[in-house]
């Protein structure tokens, strides 16, 4: 079974110019618009909110991911040198903090992430422990290098999450193997290696693919239109929403098959699904750490009734999964009503951002 990624992200920019909208002032009505509340430069905003989106959502979010693997390498050096319950609880945790910000930041997936294969190489599931247990009685070295080249569900988050989870948290610090540790280790160093990578890949040349968002139309090689830049930000939120409500979620909930649940070790799956959608939501509101200009401004600068919708879909989305208050694993068995109304919240959302952002965007950016 091939445990890449569910299509791997890849969502191409489909730029539909149908008619060319010329804008005036932004309390223009169109035949879309309800009523709006006060008069913005639309055009000024439309830039505004490219750069929040960059410095202060996925800037942010980015530096705090290569903050986070520094952190998981060095609790997991201190259970390396001593296995110590309190050495084991801290890597669990430094873990678990280090998944909020990565589930998050898979609410903007273009870019390098996908493009330089950041993603899979970082977060392949299903991961099969069988797999991972003849790996590590194997003659492999288990350096860096050889973790570089393993197939792609031995690699990343979840390797090391079975190694100091256990099932659901029944691994004993003391009973972790020294073969265990040099793959823990390795695991780890790929891990942070790779987060520094997807920042610097924003932050700096050759890329330095910040300033080609936030220069959308204005000078930028990869987006020669504003609209590009934007349409490929609201794909990554469709395509979020399609990843988890139809794959991370739907998947394992038809089988029934808790196997093939994302995070299985730890009982983390729930939480990465609501970050999904947070981190969603700290897209379209432009903020993640800093408040900004997002693209709900944008929205309700022209028709307030559909940021009013989008935002009450998000939080419905988000709090819905509140509702699963068990082990994902066991949820798709034993909490059916619930897991479905959140899939059930999750394609209404995925078809007012497909259906009704996506066309916004079209008609208003036009350039």
């Amino acid at each position: 079974m091939m445990l890449k990624k569910m299509n791997n992200m890849k969502n191409k920019l489909l730029i539909a110019l149908s008619a060319t909208v010329m804008l005036s002032t932004a309390c223009h009505k169109t035949s879309t618009d309800t009523t709006t509340t006060n008069t913005v430069d639309f055009n000024a905003l439309k830039q505004t909110v490219l750069v929040d989106f960059t410095n202060n959502v996925a800037l942010a979010s980015y530096q705090d991911l290569d903050i986070a693997s520094q952190k998981l390498y060095n609790a997991l050096v201190d259970l390396n040198t001593s296995s110590t319950d309190a050495n084991l609880f801290a890597a669990r945790s430094a873990w678990r903090n280090m998944r909020t910000v990565w589930e998050q930041c898979e609410g903007f997936l273009f870019g390098p992430v996908e493009d330089n294969d950041y993603d899979p190489n970082m977060d392949t599931w299903p991961t099969d422990y069988v797999q991972m247990d003849s790996l590590l009685n194997s003659s492999n070295a288990l350096e860096v290098s050889d973790i570089q080249n393993a197939t792609l569900s031995l690699r990343g988050y979840h390797p090391i999450e079975y190694i100091i989870f256990g099932n659901h948290g029944d691994r004993i610090a003391s009973t972790i193997t020294a073969r265990q540790k040099k793959y823990m280790m390795s695991l780890a160093t790929d891990l942070k290696n790779t987060c520094h990578a997807l920042y610097v890949s924003w932050t700096e040349a050759p890329l330095n693919f910040a300033h080609e968002v936030s220069t959308a139309g204005g000078g930028s090689t990869k987006y020669a239109k504003k609209q590009e830049a934007y349409i490929a930000i609201v794909n990554a939120m469709i395509a979020i929403c399609e990843e988890v409500g139809e794959g991370k979620m739907k998947e394992p909930f038809d089988a029934k098959d808790p196997s093939i649940v994302e995070s299985p070790y730890s009982g983390n799956s729930v939480s990465d699904f609501k970050n999904n959608i947070i981190g969603l939501q700290n897209v379209y509101l432009g903020w993640y750490k800093t408040a900004g200009k997002g693209l709900n401004d944008l929205v309700k600068a022209k028709n307030i009734a559909l940021d009013n919708k989008l935002q009450s879909q998000i939080n419905t989305a988000i709090n819905s999964f509140d509702n699963i208050t068990i082990f994902y694993e066991d949820a798709i068995i034993n909490q059916r009503t619930q897991v479905q109304q959140t899939m059930d919240a999750l394609t209404a959302l995925k078809n007012t951002l497909e259906g009704e952002l996506k066309p916004f965007i079209i008609e208003h950016i036009t350039d």
